[in-house]
This record gives structure tokens, sequence and C-alpha cells, in this order.
């Protein structure tokens, strides 16, 4: 048996039909850019969200700078980020011309609390943005109300956690206004390059959907200087069909996962995934621990199981900002994830045999 790392076939084969009829709408409507496919995904993703608004963007780089420029973000002001994110969160930081201050993570959840961010919080930090990594919502409660406290903005990034929530309430709907990436192979994912922005606050939206589209309200009018950072019609048109399918795709995820935490319990020295109380995961990646990841991921390999590590460098040791001076061990959290984790396979349609093969596989690396 060989199981990929991530499949499309499920879902693009569930609406695919459904997806051409789409495409070819598009072609025949002759709109291509700004159309009222992108103002109904903005107004049916703003509902999903309980945003009141969603503004669609390029991808999930671009969504993360366009919210901190609406912050007045810049040179000399700081922006507390989890040190085991992704790169695009630090991109977008550094994009403006602040600086990166790194929170470690809980080591159970691999998201930032309340309690790692309050001790970074110094005169210039002015944004504290937390992460929803591998799909499970951070505690946003005390976020907000450290934020409160030191009068800072708070921005999501939600790329990785469509649907899911803490306390029940949404994660992209907790900030002043929040980014999410449509990527591929994202929960909800585009076909190809996608993302946006969500706020409750009627000025951010409209500063946002302005510098999106070279800083015009008005065609050919520029208010700011802005950006070529517009959601692809095609790309939202393709987002509408998904999002009908978002909820259905997360509880396969879910049920995935529960699948792995029930055959893997108790196997070697492996750390399962753990949900914080009063969170939800929506499973974007299953990650795993152990302290034999290169080895378990050789040998998974060899018995046709396709693994990922999300991620296997740390931001502060990326030589992209090698100029921050950060040295080995300077977050050992971060460093000990990036050293550790493993992402099985995990994806809407995958199979009850396919997740006992690879349970099945690990659990015989571990007799060996």
């Amino acid at each position: 048996m060989r199981v990929p790392f991530l499949s499309f076939d499920y879902i693009h084969g569930l609406f695919r039909e459904e997806a051409i009829e789409t495409f070819i709408q598009f072609y025949d409507d002759h709109f291509y850019v700004l159309g009222n496919k992108v103002v109904e995904f903005e107004r049916q993703y703003a509902s999903f969200s309980g945003c009141k608004y969603c503004i669609g963007v390029s991808n999930g780089l671009d969504a993360l700078t366009l919210a901190l420029k609406t912050c007045g973000i810049g040179p000399g002001d700081e922006v507390i980020v989890p040190s085991n994110t992704y790169i695009a969160t630090v991109l977008s930081v550094t994009h403006t011309g602040a600086t990166p201050i790194f929170a470690e993570p809980d080591m159970q959840t691999y998201n930032i609390t309340a309690d790692a961010i309050a001790a970074l919080v110094t005169d210039k930090t002015k944004v504290i943005m937390p992460v929803h990594l591998y799909g499970q919502c951070c505690e946003m409660q005390g976020i907000i109300q450290l934020a409160e406290e030191h009068n800072l903005k708070v921005i999501e990034d939600n790329a990785q956690a469509h649907g899911a929530a803490y306390n029940n309430k949404l994660s992209g709907s907790w900030g002043h206004v929040n980014a999410t990436s449509f990527y591929p192979g994202k929960n909800l994912g585009a076909l190809g390059d996608a993302g946006a922005v969500t706020t409750n606050d009627e000025t951010i939206a409209q500063q946002i959907s302005m510098l999106r589209n070279y800083g015009s309200a008005k065609k050919y009018y520029n208010e700011a200087a802005g950006y070529n950072m517009r959601l692809d019609e095609l790309q939202a048109a393709f987002l509408l069909v998904k999002l009908k399918y978002l909820e259905t795709f997360t509880a396969l995820r879910q049920n995935a996962a529960a699948l792995y935490q029930q055959k893997l319990n108790g196997t070697g020295d492996i750390i399962l995934p753990v949900t914080a109380q009063g969170c939800t995961h929506v499973y974007h990646l299953y990650v795993i621990r152990t302290n034999r990841r290169d080895a378990l991921q050789q040998w998974l390999t060899q018995q046709g199981i396709g693994t990922m590590i999300h991620y296997p460098v740390p931001p502060h040791l990326q030589k992209a900002y090698e100029y921050l001076n950060y040295k080995k061990a300077k977050f050992p959290k971060a460093e000990t994830i990036a050293d550790t984790c493993l992402s099985l396979p995990l994806y809407p349609g995958i199979s009850e045999s396919e997740i006992d093969y690879v349970c099945s596989c690990v659990q015989s690396f571990f007799k060996k």
C-alpha cells in the first residue's frame, strides 16, 4: 500500500462538475478582476467567520502585511509572534519594517498563550499576532484581555484553522483584524494562491479594500500608495464552491485524527496532539513528536508513506533572519518542536485502511 501525505482526489472528485461549470460561467462572464464572485465570496466567508467584513486578497502573506499596515505598524514597532510559526507570519512583520519578538509556545498545544506573551510586552509593542497552528485555535480570551490591558492590537494568523473555535467563537473573529490563506493545501483551499482579511471594523475594511487595489477606491483615483494584492476572480469562484463543503471536510479530518489518536496511543515515545480545554481542532495537520523522528520518517518513506515536517527550521534560525542575531538554543521550545515533529497523512478522503496501514508501520518501527 502507498499512502501519500496529501491527496486532492476525494475533494476534487466531489465537486469536479460544479467546478467546471463555475469556470465556464467565469469564462463567459468576461469579468475577470474584482467581479461578482469576489463580492459574493467575501459576503459568504464573512458570514461563515462571524465577522462583519471580509476582504479577499492575493495570498496569506499579503493578508497579514495589509493587516499590519492598516494598524499603522512600521519601523521601531514590535510585533509578538510565535517562535515556531511558518515564516510567512514573520515576513509580514519585517516587510513593514517592524521587529518580530518571538514568544515560545505551549509544548502541548504548540500555540502561544497569554502568559508567554505577557513577559515580552514593552513600550514598543504594538501588536500580538497569535497563530492557530496545525488547526487548533489559540486560547484567545487571555490574549485579548492582555491586549486590552496594554492597548495593543491583535491580528490573528488563521491560515491553518478555518472553522476552529475557542469558547464557541471562531478563529479569525477575535482580533481587531485577521488574516488567512487559501493556499490549495489549506482546509479551505483555492486552486491557486488566495487569501483574505476579516474584521468587524468598517474603517479597516475600507482601508484594506483600497490598499489591495493600488490604493484606489474609485478607478484612476488613488488615495494611498497601495498594492496589487487582489483576490483573483476565478479563485473566488472556486472558493465559493468549496466553502459549501468545508464543514464536511472538517468532520472527515476530525474523524481521521480520532482514529490516529486511538491507534497510536502508547506507541513508543510518541507525543500525540493535545487539544486545550475550550478549544476545537480542525486538524489542518496531524503532528506527532518523537525523539526518533528522522529515522521514523525514513522508515515510513520506505513503506510508501508520505510525511512532512512542519517546520524543520524555526524562523529565528533561518538565513533570512541572520541579522536579528539569534543563536541556536535561544528559543529551545521552538527548536525542540522542529527537531521532533512529524506530520502524518491526513486529508478528506483518507480511508480507515490507509490510517491502519500508517499506524501499523509506525508501531512496527518502534518494535524493531
